[in-house]
């Protein structure tokens, strides 16, 4: 057996050996060697040669055995586990050119299974399976990566070798996550090849046939990577419109939900909006022939009307067999080219038309609507290779869809760096022990950090904040209850990359890339030559392996770093300016708002000599100029300044030369929230450019949104899910949410008393990932993982995403009156709370008379003290907390007579209360 491997090679690591060989006796003799510490643990393999010589030594008295000795470190490893489950060692060979091959020499048939770990980590695809049979069985048998291994988008081969038998009898199929076309060819010499084009990564089944019998060892199961592979997508509208019965104004507008339900049960939202004639309309997507029932609610209740009646005829119904497609675009491509094919809908009724493509870059893509009523389709790829067109109507493929499109012609010779580290699931945590986070922020003081951590329960609590080293910083705490924790860690009262966290005290609830966070400036900026840093967490992910990835104009030097607590920190370095992309990856899968995009400006030149001066501090207003002073420090070149808002709109700054050394740079802002100002010198940042500042006072804060609800569990496909997201005490600003799955969904989003409903239907099962986020920064949670189950209500394809986008209110919670604050949640038991002290029982006029009342045992709550007397309350009451929930009560009476004494704990009272005291 032989299997080859490419490998990028490091410098071979140093070795000091010492007390080469010691001969004491004929036949004798000792070897002993030491090695320099490496990073990466090695194997060490010692090959020795007997020289047939015997000659004495002057002055000795023994005849010592000759050998020559050669050492070697090699930083890979490779067994096979037999189909007995014993395990073997094949040969590792290194051919100096980059590559190693492995040799194996089979002692056993059967299925076999090949790990290949380079320094100590999996190489992509290991394990490898494949067969063993026997030379004289006269057995079908079949060999090749494409039955252990692959790519999405590139050709997976394989060979059958029918050993002298005819190639008529042979039956293949690959099943597995996309429609993967299948060609072989009869090489006629005993000999098929076989090839088929996987379209979307996971595990296939490949089997192989000869006379209805499946071959020994089939079927295989080869794991398709995504490696590489980007997608784009673009969805057209096209929906039925009605109209409603009755008068409804805007304002009763905004706070309506309509879902429409069809005759076979399907429930899904539908959208209401403002007709030209000045009625409501009802917009929604026809799927079946019939009586629908259109449901108008107002806080959940049926308005005047609802529910009403709506006929669907055959011609509005969207039917994906009548979409009609055209052109070269969908046979062959050209890279930096336009490719066009046409789409015409006209007589195919109602539905959305989505149009996804996939494949070794990420298509621009362009729709044009034509006056006949037809679409015209572009795309725009800058790698060549095998691109995936799917084209979908009202859920549905067209005919010929999912496309292979080969793409040829020049690529943009951009360059990828890969490495792979596998995360260790870190220990539980318990209550009353010491969590800790970490994270990297090089260039702050820690003098404008701060953290706090919100418990399952909603208390909140300052949480300790410990430098490290030179730029590491830990956030310590020691968890009262079981559950997620909310760590938001902020710097100059704005949240830092990754933060809001999420920190699970006792078992993991979940686990999964949908669960890693990534963060800091090397996700979003970088200069050439210089080490651009970033940090990952994977705590909350569990056990797993995480890939990194920089692809872009030049190859990257990249750094890991375990930190040994669930979190890691990262780093690369450029050597050619230009656009690359960071990817992250968990488990094969992506992490939240992976790939990254980050731009690497050129050598920093003179820029690193600016220096601003006079930056707006305090209260900043939307609405209202601003302006800072930039000195240039003798630097030459020019200045130029934006200003990007949190809706990721950007305004130009206007900018002024007041001397030869100094510059004003003057912004307006125009939202609420946290805005980013770039400021740049020859095209190149300045110093801590971009920076952040917060405008207004009510900030938009995703660390006090919440979502909650049914729609975040378990989910039936055809059946109407929703959720709430709480937005008391959050501030202004955008929510947007977006579901991510295996076909579009319907959804809209609605306002409610505590903050806003969203109402989706899946159409297929498998797994939807719901993103909520709050000013373009994840809540807790999110992105949440739903599972759908039941029946398939749409053709499968590509992953589609759905989006909605509000801008929110102010909103209060239920009680408040126009405060804005979200009670939190307490657990709390008011019998174990304990008073003691004289008190009481007993008060004199004119005296601090005094009692302490201890609730460290009684959990989390508010205490309440209030007295009352014979002509009203009391002249004066102090309560002081002395920590742990532990207080010192004093207090002043006027008068005498019989006094009333109330003690709760929430809304419980303590033992003893309420105490009679008489003064």
């Amino acid at each position: 057996m032989h299997f080859s491997w490419l490998t990028e090679k490091p410098p071979t690591p140093l070795a000091t050996w010492a007390d080469h060989s010691y001969f004491f006796r004929p036949q004798y003799y000792k070897v002993t060697v030491s090695e320099r510490d490496h990073v990466e643990k090695t194997n060490v393999y010692f090959n020795e040669t007997i020289i047939p010589e015997n000659q004495g030594l002057n002055g000795s008295d023994f005849m010592p055995l000759n050998f020559k000795s050669s050492f070697s470190i090699v930083t890979h490893q490779a067994e096979v586990r037999m189909p007995s489950g014993k395990v073997d060692k094949p040969v590792i060979q290194d051919n100096r050119d980059g590559t190693v091959s492995v040799k194996y020499d089979p002692r056993e048939e059967g299925s076999h299974e090949l790990v290949v770990k380079y320094n100590g980590e999996p190489v992509q695809g290991s394990p490898f399976k494949f067969h063993v049979d026997s030379i004289t069985s006269g057995y079908v048998t079949a060999y090749g990566p494409g039955l252990t291994h692959g790519v999405t988008g590139e050709p997976a081969n394989f060979t059958i070798s029918t050993k002298g038998a005819s190639a008529g009898g042979l039956t293949m199929a690959v099943e597995g996550p996309s429609k993967a076309d299948i060609n072989y060819h009869d090489n006629k010499d005993g000999t098929v090849s076989v090839q088929y084009l996987p379209t979307a990564p996971g595990e296939y089944q490949v089997s192989v046939r000869f006379g209805d019998k499946h071959i020994k060892g089939s079927p295989y199961f080869a794991k398709i990577t995504g490696e590489g592979r980007k997608r784009n997508q673009i969805s057209v509208g096209s929906c039925s419109e009605v109209t409603m019965p009755g008068d409804i104004t805007d304002d009763d507008l905004r706070a309506l939900n309509a879902s429409i339900q069809a005759p076979s049960g399907l429930e899904e939202p539908c959208f209401l909006k403002r007709m030209p004639t000045g009625n409501i309309g009802i917009s929604f997507t026809p799927r079946e022939i019939g009586e629908h029932l259109v449901s108008v609610k107002r806080l959940g209740k049926h308005i005047n009307n609802s529910p009403f009646k709506v006929t669907v005829c055959e011609r509005e119904v969207g039917d994906a067999k009548k979409v009609k497609v055209s052109g070269n675009g969908l046979k062959e491509g050209q890279t930096h080219a336009d490719n066009i094919f046409s789409v015409d809908t006209r007589n195919a009724g109602f539905g959305g038309l989505s149009v996804s493509i996939e494949g070794p870059s990420k298509a621009e893509i362009q729709c044009t609507d034509k006056d006949d009523g037809t679409l015209n389709i572009s795309y725009k790829p800058t790698e060549p290779g095998y691109y995936i067109v799917n084209l979908k109507f009202a859920d549905h493929h067209v005919e010929g869809s999912p496309f292979t499109v080969k793409v040829s012609g020049e690529g943009s010779n951009r360059k990828r760096e890969k490495i792979q580290r596998e995360r260790d699931a870190v220990p539980i945590t318990e209550i009353g022990s010491q969590c800790k986070l970490t994270f990297k922020m090089p260039g702050i003081t820690s003098f404008d950090l701060a953290a706090c951590v919100t418990s399952p329960s909603n208390v909140t609590e300052d949480a300790e904040i410990q430098e490290v080293e030179d730029g590491l910083y830990s956030v310590h705490f020691v968890p009262k209850e079981l559950g997620v924790h909310t760590v938001s860690v902020r710097y100059s009262e704005m949240h830092i990359p990754g933060s809001p966290f999420q920190f699970t005290v006792g078992p993991l609830r979940d686990s999964g890339s949908h669960l890693v966070k990534a963060g800091g400036s090397g996700l979003e900026r970088g200069i050439v030559g210089e080490a651009a840093e970033f940090n990952v967490w994977t705590r909350e992910a569990g056990g797993g392996s995480l890939a990194i990835s920089v692809e872009g104009p030049s190859k990257a030097d990249i750094e890991f770093k375990d930190r040994k607590d669930g979190s890691c920190d990262v780093s690369y370095k450029v050597t050619e300016p230009g656009e690359y992309r960071v990817g992250l990856k968990f488990n094969d899968r992506h992490i939240p708002d992976s790939p990254f995009k980050v731009y690497v400006s050129p050598d920093a030149g003179d820029a690193h000599k600016l220096e601003v001066q006079q930056f707006p501090q305090g209260n900043i207003q939307a609405d209202a100029p601003y302006q800072f002073m930039v000195r240039k420090n003798g630097a030459k070149g020019e200045l130029d300044a934006k200003i990007v808002a949190p809706s990721g709109t950007d305004d130009d700054c206007f900018i002024q030369v007041i001397d030869g050394e100094m510059y004003s740079v003057r912004f307006y802002p125009r939202e609420n929230g946290i805005h980013a100002i770039h400021v740049k010198f020859n095209g190149v940042h300045i110093p801590d450019s971009p920076f952040r500042i917060k405008v207004g006072k009510d900030v938009a804060d995703p660390a006090a949104v919440h979502a909650t609800g049914n729609g975040l569990d378990e989910v039936k496909t055809g059946h109407k899910a929703d959720f709430i997201i709480n937005t008391c005490n959050a501030g202004v600003g955008t929510l947007a949410v977006s579901i991510d799955g295996p076909s579009k969904v319907a959804m809209d989003c609605t306002e409610v008393e505590e903050g806003y409903k969203v109402r989706y239907t899946p159409l297929l099962p498998g797994e939807h990932y719901i993103t909520v986020k709050y000013n373009n920064m994840h809540i807790v949670g999110s992105p949440f993982k739903v599972n759908a189950t039941g029946d398939k209500l749409a053709d499968e394809g590509a992953q589609e995403t759905s989006t909605v986008i509000v801008e929110t209110v102010q909103k209060v919670a239920k009680g408040g009156k126009n405060t804005g604050v979200h009670l939190p949640t307490f657990k709390s038991d008011a019998s174990k709370v304990v008073s003691k002290g004289m008190g009481l029982k007993k008060a004199y006029i004119g005296k601090q008379n005094q009692f302490s009342i201890s609730a460290t045992d009684a959990g989390n709550n508010i205490l309440y003290v209030g007295m009352y007397g014979p002509r009203g309350p009391c002249e004066e009451f102090h309560v002081k907390h002395a920590g742990h929930n532990n207080y010192n009560v004093q207090y002043l009476v006027r008068d005498r007579g019989q006094y009333v004494l109330l003690i709760k704990w929430g809304e419980e009272h303590i033992p003893g209360s309420p105490f009679q005291i008489d003064v």
